[in-house]
């Protein structure tokens, strides 16, 4: 965790200020700090597995979290990645399948987690690896008075995640210290965070929005407020009576706050709104804009193993990008769009979208396929399509992957479903193609919100669209099974739709 010296100065300074809030459990940043001094001791007296087989040069101690958004989790993910130790975070809410192969391929000296008799606590047992359950510890705190403090910051591996990427089974990538650091360095005046903006994040910090907000919050000194269980009612409750200055989240979390705030007054306390992970529509910026009327709108893109790459103020800023747009480089990053062989297209020419910076994380531990992260000379892809413009401003396409080819044309799903989400009433959308005999693939969308006349969400996209890209068949869905993360689980919409799901249903005119 690069911003162990910034911890010990809010220690000092503003002892008592609240470093976190989780359903009104309070952390200060004495009582954080003092905790994970105690867990660094306790860590470092633990004996390393010999099981272990990664390669992680200067990694001494590897502790693994299953936490969820739990009250201790920011103490042990302190001490976890101080120097010489490292860190990996694993989404309690994983198929216990893949839970199992993660914990069996890390091998970590120990395993925190929430539940001492959940699945995660089994299969580590079962595996040999000692389980210690947050809230059930007895650290002596005043044993940590006198003792060195926790080591500064270090550019070796401090954080393991996890990423499906292209494929189902879990991909682990891995960061250094100094890596974020930088970025968080830069983000402080890109974000305007050197007054502390209290901050709530409702995502799951096993995922990198949210932890990244999480330590983004504790790095400048602010409050860093979630929820143990997304409940967008607790979360739209919290925004209003702490008066909280800024949210971060992803759009699908947006939109279920608002639902659940309809009839309320404003949010009128936030200053920014920051969201990443799907593209906003113009429908619910408009939306946004209702429930936070004193708030910049803000919008990054970017991705687990390459960090920010895009951020643009959609409304509020001295410049409103256009709502199509994911906005100009992040500082310190270099954009290009290159065709198959690598050469730059130049502007207004779509192609794979590359990336130069030092920013990068420094790969995959395994999983690695070679389509999700490459890293070549021409810069690093996550194999995301786009096109940038004349003034250096990016528009993605969507991810090469998820291209399909309808009547042999190319159709991206993601400029489908903007065309869709830009119809009233139309809350959402998810695209997809499925075999045809005759197109090769039929081009499917599945609608939520209160349009649900297939005429006109059609007539609506051929005023956005070429023809080749109009759905041929629309569905209607009442509300979306989601990711733990906060996006749409779009495998499980699609496989209701081929199964033929009862919380589908087939749009006729």
């Amino acid at each position: 965790m690069p911003i162990h010296a910034q911890l010990l100065r809010h220690a000092r300074e503003t002892p008592d200020k609240p470093a976190l809030v989780i359903d009104g459990h309070s952390l200060s940043y004495s009582e954080l700090y003092l905790r994970a001094k105690a867990i660094y001791r306790f860590l470092q007296d633990l004996p390393r597995s010999n099981r272990r087989m990664l390669h992680l040069p200067g990694v001494e101690k590897l502790a693994a979290l299953s936490l969820g958004n739990h009250i201790g989790f920011a103490q042990y993910f302190a001490a976890a990645t101080a120097l010489p130790n490292a860190c990996a975070v694993i989404d309690p809410m994983m198929p216990v399948e893949r839970i199992e192969r993660i914990i069996e391929r890390l091998a970590p000296d120990v395993l925190i987690v929430d539940d001492n008799a959940g699945p995660s606590a089994e299969i580590a047992r079962r595996l040999g690896i000692p389980v210690v359950a947050a809230g059930a510890e007895a650290f002596d705190l005043a044993s940590t008075e006198g003792k060195a403090e926790l080591p500064v910051d270090a550019d070796k591996t401090f954080l393991i995640g996890f990423t499906s990427g292209t494929t189902a089974e879990p991909k682990a990538y891995y960061r250094s210290r100094e890596q974020w650091r930088r970025s968080l360095d830069r983000g402080r005046g890109v974000f305007e965070l050197e007054d502390a903006p209290s901050t709530m994040c409702p995502g799951a910090l096993a995922h990198g929005l949210a932890l990244y907000a999480l330590v983004e919050a504790l790095d400048a000194g602010a409050t860093f407020h979630s929820v143990r269980k997304w409940d967008p009612l607790a979360v739209a409750s919290t925004l209003s009576s702490w008066h909280i200055e800024r949210l971060v989240a992803v759009p699908t979390h947006i939109a279920g706050i608002a639902r659940a705030w309809a009839g309320e007054p404003a949010l009128t306390s936030l200053r920014d709104v920051l969201t990443a992970g799907a593209k906003l529509d113009r429908n619910r910026l408009e939306s946004m804009r209702r429930l936070f009327p004193k708030a910049r709108i803000r919008e990054y893109y970017g991705a687990s193993e390459l960090g920010f790459m895009t951020v643009s103020t959609l409304v509020g800023g001295e410049i409103d990008f256009p709502i199509e747009r994911v906005g100009q480089a992040y500082p310190g990053v270099k954009i290009s769009i290159r065709d198959p062989d690598e050469n730059d297209v130049g502007t207004d020419v779509a192609g794979t979208i590359f990336v130069d910076s030092d920013l990068i994380a420094d790969g995959y531990l395994w999983g690695d396929d070679g389509q999700a992260f490459r890293v070549t000379e021409a810069g690093a892809t996550v194999g995301d399509l786009g096109e940038l413009d004349a003034n250096g401003i990016l528009r993605v396409i969507g991810r090469a992957g998820g291209m399909m080819i309808s009547g042999g044309n190319n159709v991206y799903p993601a400029e489908v479903e903007s065309a869709l989400k830009a119809c009233p009433g139309v809350e959402d959308a998810v695209v997809f193609g499925l075999p045809d005999a005759y197109f090769g693939q039929r081009i499917v969308a599945v609608v939520s919100g209160e349009m649900t006349d297939p005429k006109i969400l059609a007539d609506h996209c051929a005023r956005m669209l070429a023809r080749y890209k109009i759905p041929k068949r629309f569905y209607h869905i009442r509300s979306w099974p989601m990711t733990s993360s906060g996006k749409i689980s779009r495998g499980q919409v699609e496989r209701a739709v081929v199964s033929g799901g009862d919380f589908v249903v087939r749009l006729s005119a």
